[in-house]
Parts: structure tokens; C-alpha cells; sequence
């Protein structure tokens, strides 16, 4: 059922509207309801009307500009809807603000207003102490004593059994004081749920399109709606009954220093709403677990640094006398020249620093601690619904939340058989088209992103021409020494990379737009369904994005370069375009690369926009508002000079950890140090996103969630995908599969050695048979090459060398290496998926404990309202029995005398 502000009018006690409030002249008229602004000096700093009774809820602001007519015109019917709705209003005239242009509007939520709502919104709310014994703590609580906060800020309040509001039991719940039985959290929320629905219509000519504050702040008719915060904060307030919430979460949370604290979630919930808690219960959990795959991940790239003295392949790459007599062929045709295999050393030390036997243990350990995070997140957000009364509220979001733009555009009407009232809904033809229209418009940008990927593949072919033509080893070279240093293809990939990097960024500035554009053109129902469609469009546009680069390194570059003679181009033969080659240590490496730049890239640029502008905005805002004396600078005002929280603020928060899980998980086996990249970004994350919502916003309207919506499936499918991307990355980006299945079948000798892989992983091709357009340039030959001493030249594959009956096709070490790299992929993928699914199967993902408790007090619940009813209905039989014992003498003596009262006997 969906209320409009003007279905309750006729419930509503009108007992704030009455003679007794004066009226101030707003814009040249007088509304009923408003109060006189005072103007000898009171301290504005305050969240109180004029009378130091009334507490503000919400704030309007607007301005007087051209249009200035027709917008007075529509906040004069606004405004006086509101008041109709039960709501009171005080004015400030635009002389008592800082900037003298400048109007507000404080409004403020009566009991009767507020009571009528939370019946309608069945906010829970307190009726009876919980006596539920709560966990123990455990024996070593020394141990997290200097990780803890005060008690009085992780609990900032006691623990219930809640119900339902229902305004005619109001004697059943534990009201001490109607003003501040509902928290301004609660307040708020229903303050603006008025304010969504109420029309700026007068009510002889009904136009449905003319509701809800939305559409007066999109038209400009209002410049800001927002609550406002407690106080300061720097300091706490001087109002004793103000508890300073604001004060603590700056002090105990938002400041850098307190990074290895606990979050005080009770608290922030209390504040912020349930939403937002969620978002940084869930931020502070994901970062906890980050600790335990940053020291894997750190214990394997230790191991290939203390391994590095034995790495044999390195040793012969580097060896003059291997690496430095093996000749390789041309890596483009015409501008790349001839050269020698130990020009590669740097880049295969280099390698097998994650490139090593670590690396399989680290991608199947990935896999597994995937699995653990997803499970133990469950029970923690399985308690945190319990605590937070979160248990039942899925069906209210379905039903009560209902998006003010959908009862605004679906202007068809049909029955519900279930609430057995008329419904908006949208007609199916209509829904099919924008369906169709939303998943064309996605579907062009996901190929728009192709393009460029396909443009930037098409620069490192160019470009690495003319980094190796650069890049030569002859002493009068300029560079000699950058050339010693990066290789072309080190050159090639970290430009390649910095381009693709700038091009995301700007495509997803384009497209925020978009999806949020299609996604209104939608009209999705409710406010959960608009954020799941939202966000499913933005993920898969960033996935694409991202990601992109990094799969063709991983599946693509180096697998499909054919041979001298037979190489394959990207788009055919005449484009000169030859597809790229992994160096001889494989393609490991650059992915590496690839994943940093992204990465580290993506972060620095976040941190920088998070935290460094609203720095320099903070230094001064604060100089504003400390210089101020309280009494001149209200604390509307101060809030009114902060920024905007949008109702997207959440949203690309939650988007941005969501890629960089993606980053640790899906190409982590070229990487072991991503999480610990991801878990320094994210401490400061937690601590980042803290200040700016407590320094930097207005106070955001609270707003209720059970869990982190469809990021829990969008990260469930993340897992399972990063067990085959790590399995693909291991049997075909890395070259470890290649190296096992030589020292198990095909080293010389009978001692198990790497020695002799590098000349066994390399083929022999006939110079004299190369084709005229692969082959160097007159004067690109090195000074050491001489055509008639060096007749082959070697290329990274398996094939029959030259005069064999069968010269350059595939060996049969080429097949069983491919037998051993499939083998291995079913191998991994099975057991971490055997090892992931009995994870999950034995860890359930609610806690006995908090079933026990759910039960207990679903129990308690119903027995103390059959308490209160029978209680409730043997006071009426007692009121009634003594009614007809005070009236029986005065009636005849009959036999329905004597009936009544052995009724009520």
C-alpha cells in the first residue's frame, strides 16, 4: 500500500496548527503555521525552532531568481499541503542568512504526523527490554582492549524487543517521551517519505505529474532539501539533551589515527540509517579478510625472491655462453631486427618473481579464501539483521517503497487481489519497448569499449615497431641505457597500458550517465528494484571496461602468432599488423604489468578525488565556519554549505570495492601482492569515505537495507569466475606447466633439472625461408649477425626443426604440454570447487546462536501482544461491568437485567 501525504489529513491532529503560532510574511504572503524569525542575537546554532521545543526534521532552501512568479507559486500550494499533512513549517527570511539571498524552510513532524506514518511504514519500535543473555566475551579480550572503543559509543543504546508501530496500542510500547521516542534517523525518514508524495497542485485542478519534492528541487522551484546534523563536528553541542552523535563519529571513527579501531556500526546505524551501516559493516569485514591474502600473498613473492639464486632458466637466458649464442627471429616485420636471447635477462628475473611454483598454490588458495569471505560475510550480515531489527523487513521494502516516479508516470490503473485496492502498473508493450531500447543502448557501449580495446591492440602492434627500431644496442645509441633497461616489449605494454587506462576513465564518465538515464526510462517499481537494474548495468559496463585489457594479455596475446613464414595478423596480411609474441619467460609479466597500472592506477586516481579536493574544501569550510559566531551562523546555514549526499553516493562506493575485488581474484595468480595493495587503499578507504560523510556531506536521509542488495550475487559470480580465470592464467599465461612436464618427461639425463629447458622451448627456423616481408630492413641486422654463419634463427614454440619429414609442425611435446595444461585446468577447478562447495555446506550462513535468538523472539513477541490484548480486553469487560452495575438500579428488575450481568460475570 502506498500513501500519499494527503490520504492522512483526515487522521491527523492538526495541534501544532493552531491560533496560538504566529504567522511571518514569506515573499509578501502570510502562511498559517509559520513562526516570527527572531532577530536579537539567539543562538541559531541549534536544531530547535524559535520557541526551543519543536525539533527541526528537514530543511528547505531556494532562492529569488527570473522565474521568480510561477516557482513562489508552486512552494506557496506546496507548503500549504505540507501544513495540511500535519506538518509544522517556520520560516527564515533571506536578511538572517549568511549570504542575504537565500530562504529556509524548517519543518518539523508532530507526534500525531509522525505516529500515523510509522503505523503506516511499520517501523519497529522498542516495547519491552530484551532479556536475552548475550554472548559471552572471550578470555582474551586483553588482546583486542587497544582495537575497542568506549562501550557507551559501540553500544550507543540498549537492547529491545521491538514491533511494528501501531498507533492504537500505543500504551503497548515504551514511550517515556513522545519527543524523542522516535529518533531523528526515524523522524527524517518519515519526514521526507511526506515530502516525496505531497502534490504543489491546488485542489481544484488535480495534475498527478505535480508531486513530491523531486521534481521542485529538478525544476529549481527548491535549491536543497536535507535533516540536519546534531552539531559540529569538532565539538560538542552545547544543548545537553543533544547527544553529540555527530561529535563521536568525527572523533572515534572518521579521523585517520583511529584506522586500527573498531567501526562504532551501532553507532554509525543509529546515525545514518541501516543502509549506510551495512555498506560499512560490509567495507570493515572485506578489509579484515584482505589481511589473510595479503600475507599469502606476501609469504609467495618472498618465496620467489629467496628462490631467485635458483632459478635455472634465468641463469641460462643470462649465461653468454646459452642465452647470448641463441639467435632469435625478427618480432615485426621489417623495423625488428635479429637479436639475442640473454637481452631478455632483466625481463626473466623479473618474472620469476611471480612466476613460480607459489604461484599455483596462491591462485588455489584464492579460490578457497573467496569462499570463506562470501560465508563468513553471511553471518555476519545474518547478525547484523538480527540486531539491527532487519529480520522481516524484505516484504516491507517490496511493498512500501514504491518509487514516487513510478506512481508518477505509470498512469494505468489495475486491481490488486492481494491488498484488494487499484495499483499503478506499467502496460507490457510499453515495458518490452524500453526493455529493448535499455538493452540496445548497453549493448552499443559494451562494443564501443571493444573498439577501443581493439584500437589500443592495434597501437602496441604499431608502436612496437618502432620501439624496437629505437631501442638498439648500437654504442652511439642516445638511449643506451633506458634500451638496456626496457625492453620494446616492457616499452610497448606500459604505454599501451597508461592509454587504455585514460581511455576508461573516460568511458565511464560517459556512461554513469547513461546507465542511470536508461535506468529511468525503466521505470522500475520500488527503490530496490531501480538500484538492482542500476546497478547490473553498471557493473557489466565496467567489468567490460576494466577487464578487458587484462583478459586479452592473459588469453589472447602470444596464442595465436603462428611461425616465420607463417605469421598470423590481426587484420589480414595487408594491414602489416602481426600479432603480438610473449617474451620467452611467457606473457606472465606484462599481465602483471597490465593488472598494476590498472590497479594502482585506478586507486591513486579514486584516493585522489575522494580525499585531496575535499581536503582543500574542508580547510575551508572550516575557516568559514569557526570564524562565525554561533549566533550569526545558523546551523542550517553550516549545513546547507556542505555537499550534497546523492542517492548514488552509496552506490559507486560499493562499485568501486566490486572492481577491485575483481582485480584480487580474477587475475591474482600474476599478482600476489594485490591484496596488499587493496588492503592498504581500502584502510584508508574505510577512514576516507568516514570523514567525507561526516566533514563533507549534509546528513544523508536515513534509509533502511537488509544487506548489500545485488552486490552479494554480483560477487558470488566473481568467485566463481576467478577460479577459472586462475586456473586459464596458470595453464596458459604462465609458462610453469611447460617447465613441470619437462623436468617430469622430457629432461636429458636421469636427475630431474631444469637445465636445457630454455634450448628445448625454443624452435629452429631456416633464415634462407623466411618470406622477404618478414625479414629485417637492409641495415637493421645487428653488427654481430653474419647471414653466413648464422643460418636458423630460434621462435618460441614446439615444432620440427628444419629437413624434418615433418618441419615445422607440432611435436609431440607440444601435445602432451597442452594434454598437461587441459588436465590441469579440470584438476584445479575441481577441487577448489569441491573444497568451495563443503566450505559452504559447513559453515551455515546463520549462526545457531541468532536462529535461537530470531525464534525466541518472534516467541516473546507474540505472547506479550496476546498479554496486552487479553489485558487490554479484560479492562474493557471491567469498564463495562461496572457501567452496568452503576446503571442497574435504575433500570426495572428483569430477566435481561439478571443476562447481563452474568455476562459479565
Amino acid at each position: 500500500m502506498v500513501l500519499k501525504c494527503t490520504d492522512v489529513i483526515s487522521s491527523v491532529s492538526f495541534a501544532g496548527n493552531n491560533g496560538s503560532i504566529n504567522s511571518i510574511t514569506d515573499r509578501g504572503t502570510q502562511l498559517p503555521g509559520h513562526r516570527e524569525t527572531d532577530k536579537f542575537g539567539q543562538n541559531r546554532d541549534t536544531v530547535y525552532f524559535k520557541d526551543g521545543v519543536r525539533h527541526i526534521d528537514f530543511v528547505l532552501s531556494y532562492v529569488d531568481d527570473k522565474d521568480g512568479d510561477k516557482k513562489a507559486e508552486r512552494r506557496r500550494e506546496f507548503e500549504a499541503n505540507l501544513e495540511k499533512a500535519g506538518l509544522e513549517l517556520e520560516a527564515e527570511d533571506k536578511s538572517e542568512s549568511g549570504d542575504r539571498k537565500t530562504y529556509y524552510l524548517k519543518i518539523h513532524a508532530p507526534w500525531e504526523v509522525l505516529a500515523t506514518y510509522a503505523d503506516v511504514l511499520k517501523i519497529k519500535v522498542p516495547f519491552k527490554a530484551s532479556d536475552i543473555p548475550k554472548a559471552q566475551e572471550v578470555h582474551l579480550e586483553w588482546l583486542t582492549q587497544p582495537f575497542r572503543l568506549p562501550d557507551n559509543i559501540m553500544m550507543p543504546e540498549p537492547d529491545y524487543f521491538t514491533a511494528p508501530f501501531d498507533k492504537s496500542k500505543v500504551d503497548f510500547f515504551l514511550i517515556d517521551d513522545k519527543d524523542t521516542f522516535f529518533p531523528p534517523s526515524t523522524r527524517n525518514r518519515i519526514v521526507y517519505y511526506i515530502l516525496t508524495r505531497c502534490p504543489y497542485y491546488k485542489e481544484d485542478c488535480k495534475e498527478e505529474d505535480k508531486t513530491g519534492i523531486k521534481r521542485l528541487l529538478n525544476n529549481g522551484t527548491y535549491t536543497s532539501a536535507y535533516p540536519l546534523h546534531d552539531c559540529k563536528y569538532w565539538k560538542k553541542a552545547e544543548d545537553m539533551q543533544c547527544d553529540s552523535e555527530r561529535y563521536h563519529l568525527y572523533r572515534y571513527w572518521a579521523r585517520f589515527l583511529c584506522f586500527y579501531k573498531k567501526q562504532p556500526l551501532n553507532l554509525i546505524k543509529k546515525y545514518y540509517g541501516e543502509k549506510i551501516g551495512i555498506y560499512f559493516a560490509w567495507l570493515g569485514f572485506y578489509t579484515e579478510m584482505l589481511f589473510f591474502a595479503a600475507v599469502m600473498g606476501v609469504i609467495c613473492f618472498v618465496y620467489g625472491v629467496l628462490s631467485y639464486e635458483d632459478n635455472i632458466t634465468s641463469k641460462e637466458i643470462c649465461d653468454p655462453e646459452i642465452g647470448g649464442m641463441i639467435v632469435m627471429c625478427p618480432l615485426c616485420d621489417k623495423k625488428c631486427r635479429y637479436w639475442k636471447l640473454n637481452s631478455t635477462c632483466l625481463s626473466s628475473w623479473q618474472s620469476h618473481l611471480f612466476d613460480n611454483e607459489g604461484t599455483v598454490f596462491f591462485a588455489m588458495f584464492m579460490g578457497i579464501w573467496v569462499t570463506l569471505f562470501l560465508e563468513f560475510w553471511k553471518r555476519r550480515q545474518a547478525r547484523l539483521e538480527y540486531e539491527w531489527d532487519l529480520v522481516d523487513f524484505e516484504e516491507e521494502q517490496q511493498q512500501l517503497q514504491i518509487r514516487p516516479e513510478y506512481e508518477l508516470k505509470c498512469t494505468g490503473r489495475r486491481f490488486n487481489r492481494i491488498t484488494q485496492e487499484m495499483e499503478p502498473y506499467l502496460p507490457f508493450p510499453s515495458k518490452c519497448a524500453r526493455f529493448c531500447l535499455s538493452g540496445a543502448t548497453v549493448l552499443f557501449w559494451t562494443c564501443l569499449i571493444v573498439a577501443c580495446i581493439i584500437g589500443v591492440i592495434a597501437y602496441r602492434l604499431a608502436v612496437y615497431a618502432a620501439f624496437a627500431s629505437v631501442m638498439k644496442d648500437s654504442p652511439t645509441s642516445k638511449i643506451q641505457l633506458v634500451g638496456s633497461l626496457i625492453t620494446p616489449q616492457l616499452a610497448t605494454s606500459v604505454t599501451a597500458s597508461c592509454i587504455n587506462f585514460v581511455i576508461i576513465l573516460i568511458l565511464n564518465f560517459l556512461y554513469e550517465h547513461v546507465a542511470i538515464w536508461i535506468t529511468d526510462m525503466e521505470i522500475p517499481k520500488t527503490h530496490l528494484e531501480y538500484e538492482n537494474k542500476l546497478t547490473m548495468k553498471m557493473f557489466m559496463f565496467q567489468f567490460v571496461n576494466y577487464y578487458s585489457s587484462c583478459f586479452y594479455v592473459a588469453f589472447f596475446k602470444g596464442k595465436f602468432v603462428g611461425y616465420p613464414g607463417n605469421y598470423s595478423y590481426m587484420f589480414g596480411k595487408w594491414s602489416m599488423l602481426r600479432n603480438e609474441e610473449c617474451a620467452p619467460g611467457g606473457c606472465l609479466i606484462e599481465l602483471t604489468t597490465q593488472l598494476l597500472i590498472v590497479m594502482a592506477g585506478k586507486q591513486m586516481v579514486g584516493n585522489a578525488q575522494e580525499a585531496l579536493l575535499p581536503l582543500l574544501r574542508n580547510w575551508w569550510g572550516s575557516r568559514k565556519g569557526r570564524s562565525h559566531p554561533k549566533s550569526t551562523y545558523s546551523r542550517w546555514e553550516q549545513d546547507h554549505d556542505l555537499q550534497n549526499f546523492s542517492q548514488y553516493g552509496l552506490f559507486y562506493e560499493y562499485l568501486e570495492m566490486v572492481i577491485q575485488f575483481g582485480f584480487i581474484t580474477l587475475f591474482v595468480a600474476s599478482f600476489p601482492l594485490a591484496p596488499l595493495l587493496a588492503l592498504f587503499n581500502n584502510i584508508l578507504e574505510v577512514r576516507v569515505d568516514a570523514w567525507k560523510l561526516t566533514t563533507q556531506f549534509r546528513r544523508p536521509v536515513a534509509a533502511k537495507a537488509r544487506n548489500i542488495g545485488a552486490w552479494k550475487e554480483i560477487l558470488n559470480v566473481v568467485a566463481i569466475l576467478s577460479v577459472v580465470t586462475n586456473a586459464f592464467i596458470v595453464a596458459f599465461t604462465s609458462d610453469m606447466i611447460p617447465r613441470l612436464v619437462y623436468l617430469y618427461a622430457y629432461h636429458p639425463g636421469n636427475k630431474a633439472t631444469m637445465r636445457g629447458y630454455i634450448t628445448n622451448s625454443l624452435s629452429f627456423y631456416n633464415i634462407s625461408q623466411i618470406p622477404e616481408d618478414n625479414l629485417p630492413e637492409h641495415g637493421e641486422n645487428p653488427s654481430w649477425f653474419n647471414s653466413s654463419t648464422i643460418t636458423t634463427c630460434r621462435y618460441r614454440d614446439y615444432r620440427y626443426p628444419p629437413g624434418h619429414e615433418k618441419q615445422y609442425t607440432h611435436t609431440m611435446q607440444f601435445w602432451h604440454i597442452l594434454a598437461a595444461k587441459l588436465a590441469f585446468i579440470v584438476i584445479m577447478e575441481h577441487v577448489v570447487f569441491v573444497v568451495k562447495f563443503f566450505v559452504a555446506w559447513l559453515i551455515p550462513d546463520v549462526p545457531v546462536g541468532i536462529k535461537s535468538h530470531i525464534k525466541r523472539e518472534r516467541f516473546l513477541v507474540q505472547e506479550y501482544l496476546h498479554n496486552y490484548e487479553v489485558e487490554k480486553l479484560k479492562m474493557q469487560l471491567s469498564q463495562s461491568c461496572s457501567l452496568a452495575t452503576e446503571t442497574a438500579p435504575l433500570l426495572p428488575s428483569s430477566p435481561s437485567k439478571h443476562r447481563v450481568l452474568s455476562e459479565c460475570i
